[in-house]
This record gives C-alpha cells, sequence and structure tokens, in this order.
C-alpha cells in the first residue's frame, strides 16, 4: 500500500549523492563505483522482471475481443 506514496527524500541514493567524498582514496573511490554499477545492475534487473511480470499479468486480464 506504501508503494503508492512519495519515496522519502531520506532514501539511500540521496543520503550517498549528499556524502562528501574528499577523504576517499582513489581505490576506495574505485571499490564505490563498482558497487554502485552492481547495485545499477540489480536495479535494472528487478525492473526488467517488474515490467515482464506487468506485461503477462496485463495480457492475462485483458478484455478479449469478440
Amino acid at each position: 500500500m506504501d508503494e503508492d506514496l512519495p519515496r522519502s527524500k531520506s532514501d539511500a541514493a540521496g543520503l550517498l549523492a549528499k556524502e562528501s567524498l574528499d577523504s576517499y582514496s582513489q581505490d576506495e573511490l574505485a571499490e564505490r563505483i563498482a558497487l554502485l554499477e552492481a547495485e545499477i545492475a540489480r536495479v535494472r534487473a528487478h525492473r526488467d522482471r517488474a515490467s515482464l511480470h506487468r506485461a503477462a499479468a496485463d495480457a492475462l486480464f485483458r478484455p478479449r475481443s469478440s
């Protein structure tokens, strides 16, 4: 039910965007980039599965034409 409500402005991505990167070393920044890229891939995969699920549900419940 809460999924229809707007997301909180203090979500994880928002907090990451506000964090200063000045204290990170080159290696730490590379590791952070790799983790963020893995998270992006995970979110995209979830989005794609949700899209397929929605398309299947739409096809199942679509009114049949005579």
